[in-house]
């Protein structure tokens, strides 16, 4: 006579089919809010730095480009840290990093001037229109080539 055994409900909900692959979307969601929220971080840490630097009379190129690298530098450490738990760090994690975000500047840029120049769209216009692609990009690209795959995301 052949013998049974029986799940526990826990273990039979995670055998469901697709229960996995909505845990991974969830984790997947999770981080590129993150990823977004260190965006925003970055953009108003940026534009203070900016600011300050612009009121103690530093011209206003200098003071963007120095605001910009305080930002850059801010993403990257939260990233790293907060967005992907990466344990990647050094020189060559933050070189991939800053290729990653010239590759976002100059996709961005160059969405920016076929959509105002080609498509007519008003440039604030275009930028909202590139801005997200933008982001899916460089968190695509800083997911996969600068900090890796979080271990839990491999097993999920």
């Amino acid at each position: 006579m052949p013998t049974t055994t029986t799940m526990s409900p826990v273990r039979q909900r995670s055998r469901v089919p697709g229960a996995r692959g909505a845990r991974a979307w969830r984790a997947e969601g999770g981080r590129l809010v993150r990823f977004c929220a260190v965006g925003v971080l970055n953009t108003m840490l940026t534009l203070a730095a900016f600011e300050a630097l612009t009121h103690v009379g530093l011209p206003a190129a200098p003071a963007s480009a120095l605001g910009f690298a305080l930002g850059a530098v801010n993403g990257y450490l939260i990233n790293r840290r907060w967005t992907f738990r990466s344990t990647r760090h050094g020189t060559a994690t933050l070189l991939r990093y800053v290729a990653v975000q010239a590759f976002g500047a100059a996709l961005s840029a160059a969405g920016v001037a076929l959509a105002s120049s080609d498509l007519a769209v008003r440039h604030l216009a275009a930028e909202a229109v590139v801005l997200p692609i933008v982001t899916l990009v460089t968190y695509t690209l800083a997911r996969r080539l600068v900090f890796g795959v979080p271990p839990a995301a491999r097993a999920a």
